[in-house]
């Protein structure tokens, strides 16, 4: 503990002198910007900006805090456009449009953009205060993961999409293997064959996230609003001066908790992310709140939770890293060449050799959390009246920034069509009543499994017991089981209860 105590007093001192400081702020607000832009998300930004930060001449610790700010305040932004326009800023903030962007239309736009600032914060910090403490020693855990491990964490997720979202389980999953159908696309890795390709060279590569989140959700809504503005149906949203309360706040207290400490431990297991810990984090709260049929209409608990875990999980990632030289996610990994570019080894060595560097950056972060929520709660007006922006502009301009958003990134202009052909696809199973996010959770996580399952076959020379001769595995494998079956069991027991309760002689007429 001394040690933690003398470690952070260092990691203030670099992070509060006045021209790291200055870095802090203006990250966290450039983060910010670009993390509200559709798709661009932070290993975007961060990436964009690591040539600048480096150009500079920056020292190794200004230059790690500044892209840390980056990084932080897109995971902060990219609930902006999630909750206005339901389109997700990155993979991490889909869930968010799940309920936040309901509240946004129930004119509670103030409300929920608040809320999500506040249990970001609190994730945030929450991260933050775990990392300092038991950084080393978490890392050490995360390691322990195995391929045959990371197949068993994917089954789970994909066993907690059947009751995730929306009322139908059959759609859901129908939803999710369309996103591994999506995911699958491309050559394989491990035997070069171009699958689903249909001679199309640019998708060799596989689709890119960036264009099927644009697509599915910014193109399909882009759609869906022309198509009410045609029928003469859409309607004017309104906008009240809504805040979040302290009775929002206690009523999501256990929430933000649990989102915080889902997303932190999942956010330090290698290669998950934010989009993983939001997802479990849904799911979860789904399962354990009370009258929780209201999730996915707008319910304040369904933004809270994803909300408090991508943020923790953003803190989490830095765990590896930092102590192992691991990178915890695809942001975690521009970071790491960072530190490598100014010649810094990451690692449990980095904290003796260069602590001005490691407590530093972790001393930002805890300035760069209470900087987020001071920037953008005095904006949450001015995000808000974004809705008021009439129709007829505001149609062209989500389109106009979804184009920017991709071709920013991908620079293809084939891309842009492929954007288009999904924006339709996005927009049919909408008029089926299909949910768009477990599609694109089916997306991102059918890599992981793919690729986590290829490694545990090639380690045991394709024998399919691998999967289960880890204590981790079977852990996850058994909660995977209780996730489907317990909610249908309780399903009976109410079904059988109601008809009994209807006969008792005590039941009122």
């Amino acid at each position: 503990m001394d040690a933690v105590i003398s470690g952070l007093a260092t990691g203030f001192t670099v992070a509060l002198s006045p021209f790291n400081l200055f870095l802090v702020l203006g990250g966290c607000f450039a983060g910010t910007l670009i993390g509200a832009l559709p798709g661009i998300g932070p290993i975007n930004g961060v990436a964009i900006l690591l040539p600048i930060a480096y150009g500079l001449g920056l020292p190794p610790e200004s230059a790690l805090i500044l892209l840390a700010g980056i990084y932080y305040g897109a995971e902060y932004g990219g609930r902006i456009s999630s909750i206005l326009l339901n389109v997700p800023g990155d993979a991490g903030a889909v869930m968010t449009t799940l309920d936040g962007n309901p509240m946004a239309k129930k004119g509670e736009a103030g409300r929920a953009l608040s809320l999500s600032a506040v249990a970001s914060f609190i994730g945030g910090t929450f991260s933050v205060i775990l990392m300092s403490l038991f950084g080393p020693l978490l890392a050490g855990f995360a390691v322990t993961f195995s391929p045959s491990d990371y197949v068993a964490l994917m089954v789970f997720a994909f066993a907690s999409l059947a009751s995730l979202v929306g009322s139908n389980p059959i759609k859901t999953l129908l939803g999710a293997t369309i996103g591994l159908m999506l995911a699958s696309i491309g050559i394989d890795a491990n035997t070069g064959v171009a699958r689903y390709t249909f001679g199309i060279p640019d998708i060799l590569a596989g689709i890119d996230f960036l264009v099927v989140v644009i697509g599915l959700f910014g193109m399909a809504e882009l759609i869906y609003l022309v198509e009410q503005q045609a029928s003469g149906t859409l309607k004017a949203l309104k906008i009240d001066k809504s805040f979040v309360s302290l009775k929002d706040l206690s009523y999501c207290k256990w929430t933000i908790l649990r989102g915080s400490v889902i997303g932190f431990f999942i956010g330090i297991l290698p290669g998950t992310g934010a989009s993983v810990a939001s997802a479990v984090a849904y799911g979860t709260e789904k399962r354990m709140a009370p009258n929780s049929e209201g999730f996915g209409t707008g319910d304040p608990r369904g933004l809270a939770a994803p909300e408090s875990a991508n943020n923790a999980a953003a803190g989490g990632a830095m765990v590896p890293m930092l102590t192992l030289g691991i990178p915890g996610s695809g942001t975690t990994a521009i970071l790491l060449g960072a530190l490598l570019l100014f010649n810094v080894t990451p690692g449990p060595m980095m904290f003796t050799q260069r602590p001005e560097i490691a407590w530093g950056l972790i001393a930002s972060m805890y300035i760069g959390n209470i900087a987020l929520l001071v920037i953008n709660l005095p904006l949450v007006g001015l995000f808000a009246r974004m809705l008021t922006i009439p129709q007829q502009f505001l149609t062209p301009m989500i389109a106009v920034l979804a184009f920017i958003g991709v071709y920013s990134v991908v620079s293809n202009p084939h891309d842009l069509y492929m954007i288009i052909g999904l924006g339709v696809f996005g927009w049919l199973l909408r008029k089926m009543k299909f949910s768009l996010a477990p599609v694109i959770l089916g997306f991102v996580l059918g890599g992981l499994f793919e690729d986590n399952l290829r490694r545990a076959l090639s380690i045991s020379a394709g024998d399919y017991a691998i999967l289960l001769q880890s204590g981790n595995s079977i852990v996850l494998y058994i909660l995977a089981a209780l996730v489907v079956i317990v909610p249908i069991v309780l399903g009976r027991r109410r079904q059988s209860r109601a008809p009994s309760e209807a006969e008792s002689p005590d039941a009122p007429a």
